[in-house]
Parts: C-alpha cells; sequence; structure tokens
C-alpha cells in the first residue's frame, strides 16, 4: 500500500520514545506529527485523511480512553492504536471495543508498529470510500421527487407495480412511471440494487 499521503498522528509524552517513533515512520514513508498531551493534540491537530492516531493511554493531562470518546464525539474516523507500559488486558479490551484498531504493550517491536499502522492506515482508507459513496448516493437521492422517494421505499419491499399502486391508491402505470424515473435518477438497473443503495443511505422500507 502506498504511504505517500498517509498521515500519522503521535500522542506521547515521552519524547524519546515519541522521537524513535516518528524517526522509524518517516524513514517508512509516512508524514509524522506528534503531540506532547491530548488537549494539544485537540486543539491543534488539523487532521487529515487518510491517516492514524498513535496514542499513550497514560497523559499528564488526559486518559487516552477518554480522548478517543472525544474523537468519537466529533464525528471523528481517525483510526486509534493505543501503546501503553501501564495497561491491562480489560483496558485494552474496552479501548478495541470502542473502535481501536490495536492496543501495544511497551516496548513493543518496529515491525509490530508498523503493521499496526497499515492495518489501521487500510481501516481508515475503507471508511473513507464507504463515506464518499454514501454522500454520492445521498446526492442521487436529493434529486428525487417526494413520489418517487416514496415509491422507493415500496420497490425495495419487493412488491409489484400493482400492489404498491393499490397500497398507495393510486393506478399501477402511475406508479410504473416514477418507478422508471426514480430509478434513471438513483442509477440503478435492479431492485437488488435498489436496496443496497437504500441500505446505505439509511432509507427503510416501507413495511
Amino acid at each position: 500500500m502506498s504511504t505517500s499521503k498517509a498521515k500519522v498522528y503521535i500522542v506521547e509524552d515521552d519524547a524519546s520514545f515519541s522521537d524513535s517513533m516518528e524517526t522509524l515512520l518517516s524513514i517508512s514513508g509516512f508524514e509524522v506529527e506528534t503531540f506532547a498531551c491530548g488537549f494539544t493534540f485537540l486543539t491543534d491537530a488539523e487532521i487529515s485523511y487518510p491517516g492514524c492516531l498513535l496514542l499513550d493511554v497514560k497523559l499528564p493531562d488526559i486518559d487516552g480512553l477518554h480522548l478517543q470518546q472525544c474523537l468519537r464525539n466529533k464525528g471523528s474516523i481517525l483510526p486509534i492504536v493505543f501503546m501503553t507500559g501501564h495497561g491491562s488486558i480489560p483496558m485494552g479490551v474496552k479501548a478495541i471495543k470502542k473502535g481501536a484498531i490495536d492496543f501495544l504493550a511497551k516496548p513493543f517491536k518496529p515491525e509490530e508498529l508498523l503493521q499496526a499502522v497499515d492495518e489501521a492506515i487500510e481501516r481508515n482508507c475503507a471508511d473513507m470510500h464507504q463515506l464518499r459513496e454514501k454522500d454520492q448516493i445521498n446526492e442521487l437521492i436529493k434529486t428525487l421527487t417526494p413520489r418517487e422517494k416514496e415509491v422507493l421505499t415500496w420497490v425495495i419491499t419487493g412488491q409489484l407495480n400493482k400492489q404498491i399502486a393499490y397500497e398507495l391508491g393510486t393506478k399501477e402505470k402511475t406508479i410504473r412511471v416514477h418507478r422508471s424515473r426514480m430509478m434513471q435518477k438513483l442509477k440503478a438497473s435492479s431492485v437488488a440494487e435498489l436496496v443496497r443503495l437504500a441500505q446505505k443511505a439509511g432509507i427503510s422500507p416501507a413495511v
């Protein structure tokens, strides 16, 4: 995987340890930005994607798990790899359950760090792709009339035009027209594709 545009943020209060990671990651082709405390990261970091965060659990100003929650609250999709010399298995499990990619116990090997970062960057790229796809689908859905959107919610139930017409109190040929226009606007060629688009956009079937 190309790492030329990937950025790694390091939040670590041990300066020498932070410097060694920065050197390793820079040599490996990543752009790196370091922070000595959590609040500085939260206030000063200009997060860009793809990227990931190497986060020490024990910081002088804020607990790493709390910082993780702050990022979640802000809607960040920056993947996190936790690092600690004081952690425990329960703490690691808690971090993973909240979305962390990995939990590295210090001291860890350079290859362990690089593998965790690669996995985090890959996850971030996948998340970015899904968000872009969702945005594109939502833009297409905005082109639908209210009636076409209503028909969409019925079509994805798998019902026939005549059944939908009965439910909506209209004629089958009217549903046929709305359905055709709706599918053209959404660039969908089948009901299965409509179902997939609707799921990604958070649209539920009518029944």
